[in-house]
C-alpha cells in the first residue's frame, strides 16, 4: 500500500491521486487536501500539525527534553 505523500496515512487500492512531475519524481495523495497543501499552498508536512511528521518530530522533541532532565538530576 502507498503512503501519502503528505499526511503519511496508508492509501487503499483504488483511492486517492498520483500526482507525476516532469522530473519523474512522484507524490501519492490520499485527499485533495493533502495535495492543496503541499502543491498549491507550499506547506510543509512538519510545520501542520496533523501530519504524521510533525506528530514524529516533536515527540521526539519531548523525548529529548525528558531525557535531558533526567540526566540532570544525577
Amino acid at each position: 500500500m502507498p503512503r501519502c505523500s503528505f499526511c503519511g496515512t496508508s492509501i487503499k487500492k483504488g483511492t486517492g491521486k498520483i500526482y507525476v512531475y516532469a522530473s519523474g519524481k512522484i507524490n501519492n495523495f490520499c485527499t485533495m487536501k493533502c495535495e492543496k497543501n503541499l502543491l498549491k499552498l507550499g506547506r510543509k508536512p512538519l510545520k501542520v500539525r496533523w501530519t504524521e511528521a510533525y506528530r514524529k518530530e516533536n515527540k521526539k522533541e519531548s523525548v529529548k527534553k525528558k531525557t535531558e532532565k533526567k540526566g540532570d538530576q544525577k
